[in-house]
């Protein structure tokens, strides 16, 4: 169950050839899983995502990646931050949660939401739809996911998906846990309350409060002990020695992506500062310190502009593991 996971949302970085992208992101995991984080995490997407680079910056394939890191890694849970339902046929994506949980030695985690990011649909040929159709396929999809990994052999017939007696064997060797990602209020978190043992909201920390009394609600509704789920929050991190080494890192990120942080005018830099949190050990460690009393349950962290060093995350596990 995740309540510190390491996420890795991305795979260029300045100085790195993308020949050696893959060994890099061995070395980030194996870093992360040293300094106490529970899970790894990867993206499920085909192109980069706006903010973090272009269309064409390195993207590996999130299950192919996974399978690999099962064989660098041996304590960390694996999954993906989250899976794009749309982009898989549920009954294939069952298989393949399963098969990761063979080649990990039982470390496998579905990590799963509606999908969202319209250009990858697009250029690759996969239907997007509406935001409500995305949902309800994301729903019919669970009720073919969850019974093939729970040993069971579904038989759905829906408007999306249809499967006659799914078989799903051999059977994953561990109770494969399942987190929703995503905080709307009303059709997200419901979900979450109904079908999910995690969920990983991605909110400033205002919201915080609100959606876990939202998905307290649902539970409530539903009769769902909320104790039962574990809800993670998504911070991203640039930490080290001293705060201005990290403002570096922080800059030659921004810099390889075309932008100048001195030169951003004041909004764009309250901007980035929301969604990168930059000090020292110290800074950072008072920083979450904060966040954490917000109420989440755990964090997702990631390092946009630092995962290819691994001193880098396990300095961030060790603080964060501290706590």
């Amino acid at each position: 169950m995740t309540r510190l996971g390491y996420q890795i949302p991305n795979f260029d970085y300045p100085g790195l050839e993308r020949s050696d992208v893959f060994r890099a992101t061995v070395e980030s995991a194996k870093a992360a899983e040293a300094s106490g984080f529970d899970t790894v995490l990867v993206m499920d997407h085909f192109y980069q995502l706006p903010g973090l680079g272009a269309p064409d910056n390195s993207m590996l394939e999130c299950y192919t990646l996974l399978g690999a890191l099962a064989q660098h890694t041996s304590k960390v849970r694996l999954g993906a931050l989250v899976t794009g339902n749309t982009y898989r046929n549920p009954a294939i994506l069952a298989k393949c949660l399963t098969t990761l949980d063979h080649v990990s030695g039982g470390r496998a985690q579905l990590g799963i939401g509606a999908g969202w990011f319209e250009l990858e649909h697009n250029s690759f040929g996969i239907e997007f739809g509406t935001f409500t159709h995305r949902f309800e396929k994301l729903e019919e999809s669970l009720q073919i996911i969850l019974p093939m990994l729970r040993g069971e052999r579904p038989t759905f017939s829906g408007e999306y998906y249809n499967v006659v007696e799914a078989i799903n064997e051999p059977a994953p060797l561990s109770r494969i846990p399942v987190m929703i990602g995503g905080g709307g209020e009303k059709k997200t978190l419901r979900m979450v309350a109904q079908y999910a043992d995690l969920g990983n909201l991605n909110c400033e920390p205002g919201e915080v409060g609100r959606k876990l009394d939202a998905l307290d609600g649902h539970c409530e509704r539903l009769g769902r002990d909320r104790g039962e789920i574990v809800m993670s929050w998504n911070r991203a991190v640039c930490i080290a020695e001293t705060t201005a080494e990290a403002e570096k890192d922080r800059d030659a990120f921004l810099l390889d992506r075309g932008m100048d942080y001195q030169s951003l005018t004041q909004d764009f830099q309250t901007m980035v500062d929301r969604y990168l949190a930059v000090g020292d050990i110290s800074t950072i460690g008072a920083q979450f310190a904060e966040w954490k009393a917000l109420g989440a349950d755990g964090f997702t962290v990631s390092m946009p502009a630092q995962g290819h060093k691994p001193e880098h995350v396990e300095m961030l596990g060790k603080v964060l593991t501290s706590l």
